[in-house]
């Protein structure tokens, strides 16, 4: 098959990769759609993703496809399936995974990071890891389903109230998810501070109350001690720093941004006591996958009007050495949308 191989750090070749044999509990896929992730930049250079990554490799672990071939032991799904892929694999046996928590996981594999993903013509996935969607939900849609399911993992890890004034820091793809789910919880303001002026429409459109561009002393000072809930979607050191210093007394704090492993923040640790804040963090996204799919098929969550780009496979290397120059929101490699 023809894939976008990452062979190391900045090293990405498009070549023809051996498939392997199905085992029994597996299920091969054409892949229609991939997205590209913040996750899989990072990986290109030279960052873990949500584990090592061991290249030569395929990435790609935001995916859909049909389900071309089904090893001895499936039963759960039949050729020609429509199918999202949960990109993560949990051992069962480690203590996290005994105690609930499997997506901290000792041993935790991804298609995409520590398996070849979907940036090929076909990628094998676990049968338990595929999940049917429906016909009206577009490959695209369906390869969205799992920053959707992280999206999920996260806001359940926060709060939202009627009478709450939430603080998204960020305005990209992640963010605009964030927006959706929030105004649809019915937060009583919901502000934005999203330095790209050409984003500011769309997020008034997706439901903001308020879009703020944080480039200057004055604006910053505006967001001092505003937000009940502070939502930080960049992962970069003065955003998270702005976002403990948003947060109002009582506030609630959800790290979500993916920061690289290196990055150190400075933080009074007298306003954590004296605000009371609560802080936390959100790891991928443990068995949201099927409550993605329904909020997408609800439309309670608009997918497509969020993808900017769509790339054919043959064009990954190159894009993803210039990604932070093309002004990507959302990128898709796609056979079809």
């Amino acid at each position: 098959m023809r894939a976008a191989v990452f062979k190391g750090k900045h090293q990405m070749e498009v070549l023809d990769w051996k498939t392997k044999d199905l085992e029994p509990h597996e299920v091969r896929i054409r892949v229609e759609s991939c997205g590209i992730c913040g996750t899989d930049q990072h990986i290109y250079h030279g960052h873990p993703g949500s584990a090592a990554v061991d290249p030569p490799i395929v990435l790609g672990h935001e995916l859909a496809g049909e389900v071309i071939e089904l090893g001895s032991r499936v039963s759960n799904l039949k050729l020609g399936d429509r199918v999202s892929i949960d990109p993560n694999i949990y051992c069962g046996e480690c203590e996290y995974c005994r105690s609930g928590r499997p997506h901290l996981c000792d041993h935790l594999q991804a298609i995409g990071v520590t398996r070849d993903g979907g940036m090929a013509e076909y990628c094998i996935v676990p049968a338990v890891n595929a999940y049917r969607i429906p016909n009206e939900m577009s490959y695209a849609e369906g390869a969205m389903v799992e920053p959707v399911g992280c999206v999920l993992h996260g806001l359940k890890k926060i709060d939202v109230r009627p009478v709450h004034t939430v603080l998204i820091i960020g305005g990209g793809f992640i963010g605009q998810l964030f927006l959706q789910l929030v105004k649809k919880q019915g937060a009583a303001k919901i502000i934005v501070s999203e330095p790209a002026v050409e984003k500011h429409e769309r997020l008034l459109e997706l439901g903001a109350n308020e879009v703020v561009q944080p480039t200057s002393p004055e604006t910053v000072q505006y967001l001092m001690n505003i937000a009940d809930v502070v939502i930080e979607c960049v992962g970069r050191k003065e955003s998270m720093e702005l976002a403990i210093q948003a947060a109002r007394k009582g506030g609630q704090i959800l790290l979500f941004g993916v920061p690289s492993p290196d990055t150190l923040i400075n933080v009074s640790p007298f306003s954590i006591f004296s605000k009371e804040l609560s802080i936390k963090g959100s790891f991928i996204n443990p068995f949201t996958h099927e409550e993605a799919i329904s909020f997408i098929r609800q439309n309670i969550i608009r997918i497509e009007p969020l993808i900017s780009h769509y790339f054919l496979l043959e064009d990954i290397p190159e894009v993803m050495g210039k990604y932070p120059q093309m002004n990507v929101a959302k990128g898709v490699v796609t056979h079809s949308k």
